[in-house]
Parts: C-alpha cells; sequence; structure tokens
C-alpha cells in the first residue's frame, strides 16, 4: 500500500498584524515558502505534481484568483505546476495537507505541496462585502440555527460558561503561550523551521513578531472583554491578527528514497468533523476522539499535541474534555503567542509539531484546530 510521507516542513516568521510582512503581497510571501522547500531539498520543482494550498479571504484583491497557482509563478517553478485554493476557514491548510496526503496515496500525485497563507494586514477579516441580513449563512441556515452569526468570540465565550473557565484561568493559560514561545525563540528551536523572509527594502525578517514577554495576569485584567459586556475573552486571551505562510512537502515513500531525502514523518490518519455552528469552536473535541478510534491509539500513546489556540477558551475546554496532559499541549507556544494567519495556521501548526516531534523523539504528534461554521481537522503524525 501507498503511504505519505512529509519531507520537510517550513514556515515565514509570523508577522504581528500592521507590522514587519504589511508591505509584503501574499502572493509572494507563499512564493517564498515554496523556493525554500526546493532550496532546502534540492528537489527539481518540476517533479511537483500539485500545490494545494490553504487562504480564508479569497473575495477579491490579493488573495483571490487562486493564489495557489500565482505563487508557483512568483516562486518561479515550471508553469507545468499547478495549483488550487482551499477554504475550510482555519483549518485550510491542514485541509490542504489532508487532500495532497490524499492524491499521493491514491497515485493521482507522486509528489505534492500543501500549505497556506493568510496576510490579514492587507486583506482584513470581514472583506468581503454582505448584501443582507444573516449572510453568509442565509434564510434557510438562520432559520434552523436560529441567532446563529459568524462570530467566533460568541463561541469563545459559550465554551468558557460551559466549562467554567474564569477570566483569570485564561489570562494565566495566555501567558503561558507567550512564556512557552519565548522560551523557544530563546533556545533557537524555530530557526531550522522558518524561512527568513527578504523585505521590500532589503531588509531580512526572521523571527516571529507576535511575542510578549513582559506580560502579568494583572496587566492582561485591564483588558475589556471583546465580545460581551461581562465576558472573560479578550484581545489578551485570543489569537493574534497575523501575517505569514507555511508549506509541507509531501510524497511516497519509494519516491523519497529515490531522491535520497529522509522523511520527517508519515499522515498516521487525518479526518475532519462537523459540529454545531452556534458555539462553532468545539469541534476538536470529537475530532480527537474520532481520529484516535479511526487510528487504533489512546491519549497515552500520543507524545504531543497541538491544538489552535484560536482562544485560550478552546484549548480549556479540549483539555477538560480529554484529560490530556498540559505540558504535552502547545509546548512551544502556540496562536495567542505566535499569531493566527488563518489559512497559513493548520500547515504552520503541523511544521511546529513535525519539528518538535523530530527534537523531542516523540514518534506520534496529534494535530486539530477549530473551524468557523462548527467545524475541525485532525491529523496524526508517525515520525520515521
Amino acid at each position: 500500500m501507498r503511504e505519505a510521507v512529509i519531507v520537510d516542513a517550513v514556515r515565514t516568521p509570523i508577522g504581528r498584524r500592521n507590522g514587519t510582512l504589511e508591505d509584503v503581497h501574499p502572493v509572494d510571501l507563499s512564493a517564498t515558502v515554496l523556493r525554500a522547500l526546493v532550496d532546502r531539498t534540492g528537489i527539481d520543482a518540476g517533479l511537483v505534481d500539485d500545490v494545494m494550498w490553504g487562504c480564508v479571504g479569497q473575495v477579491g484583491g490579493e488573495q483571490s484568483a487562486n493564489i495557489a497557482r500565482n505563487a508557483v509563478l512568483a516562486a518561479g517553478w515550471p508553469e507545468s505546476v499547478p495549483g488550487t485554493t482551499i477554504d475550510r476557514q482555519c483549518g485550510s491548510s491542514q485541509q490542504a495537507l489532508h487532500f495532497a496526503v490524499a492524491s499521493v496515496i491514491a497515485g493521482h500525485c507522486e509528489v505534492a505541496v500543501a500549505g497556506g497563507v493568510e496576510s490579514m494586514s492587507r486583506v482584513p477579516m470581514g472583506s468581503a462585502k454582505r448584501h443582507g441580513p444573516g449572510l453568509p449563512f442565509g434564510p434557510a441556515v438562520a432559520q434552523r440555527y436560529p441567532g446563529v452569526e459568524f462570530n467566533q468570540g460568541r463561541g469563545a465565550e459559550i465554551l468558557a460558561d460551559e466549562y467554567n473557565l474564569s477570566r483569570r484561568t485564561l489570562d494565566e493559560y495566555s501567558l503561558q503561550s507567550h512564556s512557552r514561545a519565548a522560551a523557544a525563540i530563546d533556545a533557537g528551536r524555530f530557526v531550522k523551521q522558518i524561512a527568513p523572509v527578504t523585505l521590500p527594502g532589503g531588509a531580512v525578517f526572521s523571527v516571529d513578531e507576535g511575542v510578549r514577554r513582559s506580560g502579568t495576569v494583572e496587566s492582561l485584567g485591564q483588558l475589556k472583554a471583546a465580545f460581551a459586556e461581562d465576558g472573560v475573552v479578550t484581545a489578551g486571551n485570543a489569537s493574534q491578527i497575523s501575517d505569514g505562510a507555511a508549506a509541507l512537502l509531501i510524497m511516497t515513500g519509494e519516491r523519497a528514497g529515490q531522491l535520497g531525502l529522509a522523511p520527517l514523518a508519515r499522515v498516521h490518519t487525518a479526518t475532519a468533523v462537523g459540529d454545531d455552528p452556534v458555539p462553532m469552536l468545539a469541534g476538536p473535541i470529537p475530532a480527537t476522539a474520532k481520529i484516535l478510534q479511526m487510528a487504533g491509539l489512546r491519549m497515552d500513546d500520543v507524545g504531543a499535541f497541538w491544538v489552535n489556540e484560536a482562544f485560550a477558551s478552546v484549548v480549556g475546554a479540549w483539555l477538560a474534555e480529554t484529560g490530556a496532559a498540559p505540558e504535552l499541549v502547545n509546548p512551544k507556544g502556540g496562536a495567542i503567542a505566535l499569531g493566527h494567519p488563518l489559512g497559513g495556521s493548520g500547515a504552520r501548526l503541523a511544521t511546529t509539531l513535525l519539528h518538535h516531534m523530530q527534537d523531542e523523539g516523540i514518534r506520534y504528534g496529534l494535530q486539530t484546530m477549530c473551524e468557523a461554521g462548527g467545524m475541525a481537522n485532525a491529523t496524526i503524525f508517525e515520525r520515521l
């Protein structure tokens, strides 16, 4: 049986909204990681059968018109390499990985690239026009789910209330995310996974810029609730609006051997689930249960978990339901500290997880993330 292996995974440093990467076009940001895959592995780009690219803000402007294909051209790759762009909201590039793996296993591709991008400085959330009440859901969805709205913050508040997660608990988790990310940066643990970005003026950007080192529970406590007057979710315990891209090179194990490439891992199991679209963000809980059952594994078999920190309450609810050891969850920080460039986050998480597994000698790693509309992807990697 054919298997899909990942031979390299790379990401850009993540920029804050209106920060260092604001002047970099998302096509060029995508091209940076595509070129890095070729430079790092020595592979001929013409061997890539398809590029599957996640991106959320695809309506109008710079991320429209199939950014995957435009990124291939910007990278200088042969015109024979196609690309397609995928939207599963925050899980877009994790889904791109799943599609690429499935294509390799099915024999549709020998070599594929999966990844994604989001430049939230240049293409803000909600950029698309909305022409009536209830959109983008439409009347039928609004009738089925009274009160449904495209507001993930509301979902974060619902989870916090359901799992009795206090403001202090969420703020303490946020500080932990920043502390872990800072420690990883200081120890050089992200260096080999980052492709530095050359900025329009010629400067080189190589370190994630969202990490805060001086926060306290007291300082976070001064922030106002963002989504409800008496709420607990703030800008301090939610993911950062960011710019960034990431990419993974996938092929059959046989092809990797022919090319003399040592795989990082294989994709052991992959899935996606749907869940209630009103709280919207609880999907990682059933996704984790489903993928462990599919894989024939238990929580104790997994040595590292990356659960996307869209909001601290998402991880708090997931921890409460799964009973995972907190020290194994996002041990190098997450989106609260590093940032959440929507369409690129799934590939960014995978990149960080895979390198962590290599560094620590971990056999199984599990990644999951919530997605707008009440969905979640989950992936289990096995280190080779």
